[in-house]
């Protein structure tokens, strides 16, 4: 029987999140490459399985989304500047500019070609021409209220009560 005050959630332990959390930051720093979810369940010392469901309860996101989402961000950064889409489309480790152009367009809502365009055309202040209500804000504040969200993840709009 457990004592302690603070009841912890299978997923949320302390050690657990500090895992998982250098598993998060791995994936950030190798983002060009494939997704081995074995190798990252190896160095955190759980099972694959056990290692997706607990990166989900505590990111809210499967190890895999977390990476697209990742490589769309990065993307969102190269296109601003002078690589074409299929350059860009190397860089960020996605294997074929069709899978690249439809993860893009499903976490952006714009094509990488339309988001490069909007962003050329407002060259001196390119977040805002793609993410309306971040003029104002810092780039490192933009980004992140500009996050790219898959649909699926997204709230669903409340149904009115009538």
């Amino acid at each position: 029987m457990d004592i302690s005050p603070v009841q912890h959630t299978p997923g949320k332990r302390p050690a657990d999140v500090a895992r998982l959390r250098r598993v998060r930051d791995l994936i950030d720093r190798t983002y060009a490459a494939p997704l081995d979810v074995v190798a990252l369940a190896r160095g955190a010392g759980m099972a694959p399985g056990c290692l997706s469901r607990r990166f989900r309860t505590v990111y809210g996101q499967s190890p895999y989304a977390y990476l697209t989402a990742r490589r769309v961000d990065r993307a969102t950064l190269l296109l601003r500047g002078e690589l074409g889409v299929d350059a860009v489309c190397a860089a960020v480790g996605c294997a074929t500019p069709g899978i690249f152009t439809a993860r893009f367009t499903e976490l952006t809502g714009l094509t990488p070609e339309r988001f490069r365009r909007l962003a050329k055309s407002g060259a001196d202040n390119a977040g805002a021409a793609v993410s309306p209500g971040v003029e104002g804000l810092p780039v490192c504040l933009a980004q992140r209220v500009a996050r790219a969200v898959r649909n699926q993840e997204a709230p669903a709009p409340a149904r009115p009560l009538t």
